[in-house]
């Protein structure tokens, strides 16, 4: 895995969304699961992990506590992941009489989570919940940079697909946090 490219992509995605969706050519839509989304999933899992034990002593109770933290995160954004492309391609043809491959629907969701994920590495280690909130609004301008210039979405179409494919973005990994956080309870 080439972490200086991973890097790399999430700048640019961040800077300047639009430039990097023109840029996106088939083949490197095609490997954003290993290439994109699983080393920031683990990365995000690290950070809620080591997040967990600053300020605090380590007791076991307290490293298993870590670790279904570090194992919620992972679910979540991994399932919010397979969720969200799922959605925006049953959503996308029904409603906005949109089609896209499987491949430009994962590839569409993954670069599209940048945001989440790069709020979630931050937020494993430093505690801005309200400041993470307001953040993870700019998955608005990156989904709808992706979906003019790489999906092609219909000008007509545009608005009402960026808002609808950003709610699934956001709110994907955090119903699937919710129901696992709830399992744990209920399973402990």
């Amino acid at each position: 895995m080439d972490y200086k490219d991973l890097f790399h992509k999430m700048v640019r995605l961040l800077s300047a969304p639009g430039k990097f969706w023109d840029e996106l050519d088939e083949e490197s839509g095609r490997n954003v699961q290993m290439g994109f989304v699983y080393p920031l999933i683990g990365l995000c899992g690290l950070s809620e992990f080591l997040g967990a034990f600053i300020g605090h002593e380590v007791s076991p109770e307290f490293f298993q506590w870590a670790l279904t933290r570090c194992c919620a995160v992972a679910v979540a954004l991994f399932g919010g992941f397979f969720l969200a492309a799922y959605l925006l391609g049953k959503i996308g043809r029904t409603w906005f009489r949109h089609s896209a491959s499987r491949e430009e629907l994962l590839a569409f969701a993954g670069y599209s989570m940048v945001v989440v994920f790069v709020m979630n590495v931050v937020g494993g280690l430093y505690s801005i919940v309200i400041l993470q909130w307001i953040l993870q609004l700019y998955t608005i301008v990156v989904v709808f940079e992706g979906a003019r210039r790489f999906l092609k979405v219909p000008e007509r179409r545009l608005t009402g697909y960026t808002l609808t494919a950003s709610i699934l973005i956001l709110l994907s990994p955090a119903l699937i946090e919710y129901i696992f956080n709830e399992l744990t309870v209920i399973l402990n």
